[in-house]
């Protein structure tokens, strides 16, 4: 038999999965909501690699359900420094590399620690949804700088962010791969970024949990691996959670990239790190250190539920702007011609109409009014039925 690590992502099972399937699993996606379609947040119908499941399993079954020791923490650290070397190039210490239990902790490390006293978090917009709330109940203020275009491309408008930062600012949100549109910023972009932070003395959060869903024909580029610069004012999250569907395991990794930081973190490391679970903890360095012939065929399959999407919108709604993401597995669709006139927030009019449920692309900003964010992470005919329960609503209204 073959190991874990060597089993592929095998579509064939899923294809057959209906939603009353889906919710018999109980899931939050499938049963916090009543729609026929659930796809709303970012969580996964696809399952997690073999090796994952196997390392969470023997982690209960072993008995390491207490409170995280040093090994597996020792062990994760290096397996996602190995990650961030054979898939990104970065060769970032493994003694850099903190469990904290998601991505929102280490935004509250980041803001509190790393973040001049008082000032504002600057949220490129459209953003992650708590990114627009919580900055608040940590006494900060949270300022919006709507994403331009170019080319068609969501794109970072260095301008706004230099404007908001030149009257307070302190501390970027950087989302890369972009959580809604998919975009995956280039090396070039990246380092125009940290030309302007580094004029006004700011930091950069780096949110980077989708970095391992990055499609064919693009390249994630950790933040702080594009110069000394970017290394000296980021803080960097990321996590297994997407990609291998283990969010409920409580498991991130907060990562610094100069000496200074890894002294401003250590007196406040054990605080920051004690809600990682041990499992989670396990599983995320499973994830790393053998997932990744799994994943590479999910992304395969991810990629096919993008063009699937954007076949029967193409087909039956054309009205419908959307392109394909260029990374994570989330669609962002553009709906304000389609449903021009229409009183309603699109989430609330797509799921009463189209029996679909999505996230309403105006709590991801100003910016998104007339947007949702659509999960992809489905069996491919839900993501095709979704597409036409869409088209045949938009074409009745």
């Amino acid at each position: 038999m073959s190991p874990p690590a060597l089993v592929p992502f095998d579509p064939r099972s899923l294809e057959a999965l209906t939603p009353a399937d889906l919710r018999a699993r109980g899931s939050l996606k499938w049963t916090a909501v009543t729609t026929e379609i659930a796809a709303w947040v970012a969580e996964s119908d696809l399952g997690t690699a073999p090796a994952v499941t196997a390392a969470a399993v023997a982690a209960v079954t072993d008995g390491l359900t207490g409170y995280l020791p040093p090994a597996p923490r020792a062990a994760m650290a290096q397996a996602c420094a190995d990650w961030h070397h054979q898939r990104y190039g970065w060769d970032v210490p493994a003694r850099w590399v903190h469990p904290v239990a998601d991505v929102l902790e280490a935004l509250h490390v980041a803001v509190e620690h790393f973040s001049r006293p008082g000032s504002a978090v600057v949220v490129p917009t459209p953003a992650y949804m708590p990114f627009l709330t919580v900055p608040r109940q940590w006494g900060r203020d949270v300022v919006q700088v709507p994403m331009t275009t170019d080319g068609g491309r969501p794109v970072l408008d260095l301008e706004a962010i230099d404007a908001a930062l030149g009257a307070g600012g302190g501390l970027v949100t950087l989302v890369n791969p972009h959580n809604p549109t998919g975009r995956v910023h280039t090396r070039d972009e990246l380092a125009a970024l940290g030309a302007v932070v580094e004029r006004h003395g700011a930091r950069v959060f780096a949110d980077e949990i989708h970095a391992p869903l990055v499609h064919t024909g693009h390249r994630h580029v950790p933040y702080a691996s594009v110069s000394a610069a970017t290394a000296a004012h980021t803080i960097t999250a990321t996590s297994a959670s997407k990609a291998w569907n283990i969010p409920g395991l409580k498991c991130a990794q907060l990562i610094v990239s100069n000496e200074a930081d890894a002294a401003t973190f250590e007196p406040v490391s054990f605080l920051a790190t004690h809600g990682a679970s041990t499992p989670g903890v396990l599983a995320n360095a499973a994830a790393y250190r053998e997932g990744g012939p799994w994943l590479d065929g999910v992304l395969d399959y991810l990629a096919g539920n993008a063009t699937a999407l954007a076949d029967v919108l193409a087909e039956h709604a054309p009205a419908v702007r959307y392109t394909p993401p260029e990374g994570t597995y989330l669609a962002w669709l553009d709906l304000r011609a389609a449903l021009a006139g229409h009183d309603l927030p699109v989430g609330r009019w797509l799921a009463e109409h189209a029996g679909v449920e999505v996230v309403d692309g105006i709590r991801c900003g100003r910016v998104g009014l007339g947007f949702a964010r659509l999960t992809l992470a489905m069996p491919r005919p839900l993501v095709v039925a979704a597409g036409r329960r869409i088209a045949a609503a938009l074409a009745e209204a």
